[in-house]
């Protein structure tokens, strides 16, 4: 199994890359995000998660491990192939995609082209228990300009007996939803989702 390919970029295209490794040129799919990174670099490391089929030999590279692993996740759903794994990650940078699926919230997914409502609700079911997202990864979701209103909701559920984790995902859904929300009332939106 092939972990990585670094060698130097032949070619890229929003799709591709090739990579030349000691003269071989593997074709690599890639996502539109990880597109614009490889823009203007000559030399590249990208993360590999082989599909091999009956008709093909097909690899997808990714810049850091995390996206591999994300990507490996989204296609053990039902529903969601290589391709569509792909787009996901070419519409969603990674810390998108885990507060996404942290805070339960559908939409973003649901913005991103092939993606219905049926297929959105079964990978956030499917993936909430196995992406965990850094505690500063749900605070920033709610915004800067929240996030001291983010952080006193926060205290005062953690104070009424709520579990921190769950409550954070709570309120990542109430500042989603309200940006503009008081400290207040986030907390009264909050209980009703807890």
């Amino acid at each position: 199994m092939i972990d990585y390919i670094s060698g130097a970029v032949a070619a890229l295209s929003p799709v591709a890359v090739v990579i030349d490794c000691h003269g071989i040129g593997y074709e690599i799919n890639i996502s539109l995000l990880d597109y614009s990174e490889l823009q203007g670099k000559r030399e590249a490391r990208l993360y590999i998660h082989e599909s091999i089929r009956e008709d093909a030999h097909v690899l997808f590279g990714f810049l850091t491990q995390r996206a591999r692993e994300l990507f490996r996740v989204l296609i053990g759903v039902s529903g969601v192939g290589p391709n569509t794994a792909r787009l996901i990650l070419s519409s969603l940078s990674v810390a998108q995609l885990e507060t996404t699926i942290a805070s339960a919230d559908p939409a973003p997914l649901k913005a991103v082209k092939g993606i219905g409502g049926k297929t959105a609700e079964r990978i956030i079911v499917d993936l909430r228990d196995k992406i965990k997202v850094s505690d500063s990864a749900l605070s920033s979701s709610a915004g800067s300009p929240q996030s001291a209103n983010f952080e006193d909701a926060l205290a005062a559920l953690v104070m009424l007996g709520y579990n921190p984790q769950q409550a954070k995902k709570a309120l990542a859904k109430v500042y989603a939803t309200a940006p503009d929300a008081t400290t207040e009332m986030a907390v009264k939106l909050a209980l009703k989702i807890l």
